[in-house]
């Protein structure tokens, strides 16, 4: 599967984002000359972290069948010292559901083992960018 970004000619700085049929907007901030008509990609990134951890929670308990009615993940950055090696994200789980402690200290670890912060954190990315003639 491709993911397709295309300039949306109705704002300076802001992209249509195309993932299989979803489509979504994506913008930089006022401040960086955009009109924060959409998430910027360091947002993206960021949920995905969020969303991932959400999902995997979701779908171990299911498989599990313990008691979970909501989970609520919300993800904070400190990009201060990205320029310099290090991008931090912290992640806070709510769980609500008659789940006891241990069902709850099995899905902290559950969401600490999620394949996007495994991505994020243990693997190498390589990443080739070519220009494609028109």
């Amino acid at each position: 599967m491709a993911i397709r970004i295309v300039r949306d000619p109705t704002a300076p700085m802001r992209l249509t984002v195309e993932i299989d049929h979803y489509r979504l907007a994506m913008e930089i901030s006022a401040e960086d000359g955009g009109h924060a008509a959409g998430p910027n990609p360091h947002d993206l990134y960021d949920a995905a972290l969020g969303a991932c951890k959400a999902l995997t929670v979701l779908w171990f308990a299911k498989r599990k069948e313990m008691p979970i009615e909501n989970i609520e993940i919300s993800v904070t950055r400190d990009n201060s010292q990205e320029r310099s090696g290090t991008y931090r994200l912290n992640a806070n789980a709510k769980l609500t559901g008659t789940l006891t402690q241990g069902q709850r200290a099995e899905l902290m670890q559950v969401a600490r083992r999620c394949p996007i912060e495994k991505l994020m954190t243990e693997v190498k990315t390589e990443i080739n960018t070519t220009w494609v003639e028109t």
